[in-house]
């Protein structure tokens, strides 16, 4: 073991604070307890397509799920790194635009595409997140807003190879082990894995040395840095680690929709997708699930027109800021750790 692995796993407590991460993974929880939520979670992943909702319910589930696969990739950076950025669906189209433009010039599927739109994906955010080792907060923030800007001049004014700002189209997705991908419940089955395996490793990152490394510094990057870690490096490695779950996010995306164009990774998206996660809370294992279904569903289940859905999204925003601001995921938390103890009290 190294002397920095060693002075990261002895960090005073400010550092580290095991316990949040206790929290959010559970670890306080009894088996049972542990077990229930990842069972209901399975089931209701997949299993809903054999409830028939109908296609506007199983297109829009599956376009939530595209959406928390991003998410799970900046919770990595928002909640353990501590590090903000309005930049990710600008990441997300990095990951779509290579998808689609590696099919259209060299016939590659989404099997083969994908590798390589996590990879270009993951090294645009390695080179968005350099600001981040000289600048910080809303600065920084600034920069990846207008990465985004960027990004949508750049593919509008592309030409052929991008499309321009009619974007480009691509086909379905190609069989796997003989599994068609023709019928919208197999595209949403696809999906659902992936959600699966971004809880799966952004859990992994959550238990792991690495993510005390990323907590620490996020609570203290004066003292992380005095420590012997290499603040440096490991920022840049959240980046591109979360770049790299935008990239899959985004080539879920292109084939889901068979169709992409600029505006759907400019600046706005990237505000949403931020909220989402600052709705559900970025430091709890659920929360970036749970911000993609309240503001993907609220405005179904409440009826809302557009002009309206956004008014409800920045009144809840304001209301988890003042209220929740760890996110309804930590105050569901806590509620249930609160009443927990009262009936044990009893």
């Amino acid at each position: 073991m190294s002397n920095s692995e060693t002075m990261v796993d002895t960090a005073p407590a400010p550092a580290t604070p095991e316990s949040e991460v206790k929290v959010a993974a559970g670890a306080h929880l009894t088996l049972v307890e542990r077990l229930i939520m990842p069972t209901i979670l399975i089931v209701v992943l997949f299993g809903l397509p054999w409830f028939h909702p109908g296609y506007r319910l199983l297109s829009l589930a599956t376009s939530t799920g595209v959406s928390a696969i991003a998410l799970y990739g900046l919770a990595i950076l928002v909640g353990q790194a501590g590090i903000m950025s309005v930049g990710h669906a600008a990441l997300m189209g990095v990951g779509a635009y290579t998808g689609a433009i590696l099919s259209r010039d060299l016939g590659m599927n989404l099997w083969t595409a994908l590798p390589f739109a996590a990879i270009f994906s993951a090294l645009a955010a390695g080179l968005v997140g350099l600001p981040s080792l000289r600048v910080g907060g809303h600065h920084f923030v600034i920069i990846t807003f207008a990465f985004c800007g960027l990004l949508a001049i750049v593919l509008t004014n592309g030409g052929a190879f991008t499309g321009a700002a009619s974007g480009l189209d691509i086909g379905a997705i190609a069989p796997l082990f003989g599994v068609s991908f023709g019928k919208l419940q197999n595209v949403y089955l696809l999906v659902a894995f992936f959600v699966l395996a971004s809880i799966a490793l952004t859990w992994l990152v959550m238990v792991s040395r690495y993510g005390r490394t990323l907590r620490s510094i996020r609570e203290n990057e004066k003292l992380a840095s005095a420590l012997g870690i290499d603040v440096r490096f490991h920022k840049i490695v959240a980046f591109m680690l979360s770049g790299a779950f935008a990239g899959v996010a985004g080539i879920l995306q292109v084939y889901f929709l068979q169709h992409i164009s600029p505006e759907l990774f400019g600046a706005f998206p990237s505000v949403y997708i931020a909220l989402m996660v600052m709705l559900g809370g970025p430091r709890m294992l659920y929360g970036p699930l749970a911000g993609a279904l309240i503001v993907t569903f609220l405005p179904e289940v409440l009826n809302l027109d557009p002009i309206d859905a956004r008014i409800a999204y920045g009144i809840g925003l304001i209301a988890v800021i003042l209220l929740l601001p760890g996110g309804v995921m930590a105050g569901l938390a806590s509620l249930y750790r609160t009443l927990r103890s009262k009936v044990a009290r009893a």
